[in-house]
């Protein structure tokens, strides 16, 4: 009877194994972006850093009226300029780059050389409404161009290493120019009321402080189709 009973159990199908949850499997852990970071990623964050650091000054100036904030937010400019330069150097040296590190330069740049420099020319006196309007075009103009470079970059011409050999209009890098020429301005107690060119009455109610078109200047050169710098 036991083994009867013994065969009887043996004969009955064993159940089966549930499947394995497929979706517990294949979904993401916690960090799991941050975690799939190259090196250059980080390093183009940190020029990320180094521009919102600096629009803190400018905030911060505004706000105390202490030189000290608005050297600050200089200081931070050339910073990011540095970790924009180290990250195509390291993505280059180690041969790995992503789709998410181009955005990510993309994002960076504008953040440490538009918003930011735009964000000094408003601290250290630009603050008429038309100076508004042109700091704004800049900061667009900034837009503009790195979207049409990340449109573009795929079929510009590159070389060995794959670094491309030109750039359509100007980087935007480049306001950093700017940033420099106000600077001089400042450490020469030429600001606020004091700016060069003073203030232009354009008509009641409309002033414009004619240095702002610096910026503007520097804005239409970044979109420019027409003008190629070569690549360093």
């Amino acid at each position: 009877m036991t083994a009867h009973k013994r065969r009887e159990v043996s004969t009955q199908p064993s159940s089966s194994p549930s499947p394995p949850d497929i979706s517990k499997q294949s979904r993401p852990g916690h960090f799991s972006m941050v975690r799939n970071f190259y090196i250059a990623d980080i390093i183009t964050l940190m020029n990320g850093v180094c521009g919102i650091m600096s629009v803190f000054g400018s905030m911060r100036y505004l706000l105390s009226s202490d030189i000290a904030d608005l050297y600050s937010a200089m200081y931070f400019m050339p910073f990011g300029l540095f970790f924009d330069f180290m990250d195509g150097r390291v993505a280059r040296w180690r041969n790995n780059s992503s789709l998410v590190g181009q955005e990510l330069d993309s994002l960076a740049d504008l953040i440490s050389f538009g918003v930011a420099p735009a964000s000094l020319g408003f601290a250290v006196g630009m603050r008429t409404y038309l100076d508004t309007v042109v700091l704004t075009y800049f900061v667009c103009c900034g837009i503009a161009r790195l979207a049409r470079f990340n449109a573009t970059v795929a079929s510009q011409p590159k070389d060995a290493s794959g670094k491309i050999s030109y750039f359509e209009g100007t980087p935007i890098p480049t306001s950093l120019s700017i940033v420099g020429l106000l600077a001089y301005f400042v450490m020469n107690d030429q600001y606020l009321d004091t700016l060069p060119g003073q203030l232009v009455e354009l008509a009641p109610t409309w002033e414009l402080h004619p240095l702002v078109l610096i910026y503007a200047l520097s804005g239409t050169l970044m979109i420019s189709r027409t003008l190629r710098i070569p690549k360093p």
